[in-house]
């Protein structure tokens, strides 16, 4: 339990990538010896009520400004090019990431309770980054943390 964290995965807000009653395995102590990165997939403390836990990927880093417009996630006015999203997001909105927090967003873009409605999360909410599906076996597997690109402008 001081290394790794078990979660079950809860709702839909991250399909396609996850399936709610998937169980994954966490390490908490990937950002103790290195960097959070684009595109990683978070297991944190829910920042409004810290007795739930969510899983969500980082999208926005410390002193970017995301946006999203017209079905796009933009970082610092570039378009963030995501395979893995369910459907592009049908809101709106802008937001400056402060030091020591992340953007973070579900994959069901327009089903997530994530960063466009709570903000940024402060890295002390984080746990640690989800590493592996181990229920149900056919899900058994690594889970994949694709680098994050920003289109060319």
């Amino acid at each position: 339990n001081a290394v790794t964290a078990r979660v079950r995965v809860d709702g839909y807000s991250m399909v396609p990538t996850f399936q709610g009653g998937e169980f994954i395995i966490v390490s908490k102590m990937t950002y103790k010896f290195g960097e959070l990165s684009r595109g990683d997939i978070l297991v944190f403390h829910q920042p409004r009520d810290p007795d739930q836990d969510y899983i969500k990927r980082v999208i926005g880093l410390p002193g970017e400004t995301v946006r999203v417009n017209n079905e796009q996630v933009l970082i610092d006015g570039q378009v963030l090019d995501e395979p893995y999203i369910n459907e592009a997001p049908r809101y709106t909105g802008s937001w400056v990431v402060p030091e020591g927090m992340v953007f973070v967003l579900g994959d069901n873009r327009n089903n997530s309770s994530d960063s466009h409605s709570w903000g940024p999360l402060s890295m002390n909410n984080v746990i640690g980054r989800a590493i592996f599906v181990y229920w149900p076996f056919s899900s058994l597997g690594k889970i994949e943390h694709p680098e994050v690109v920003l289109a060319a402008p």
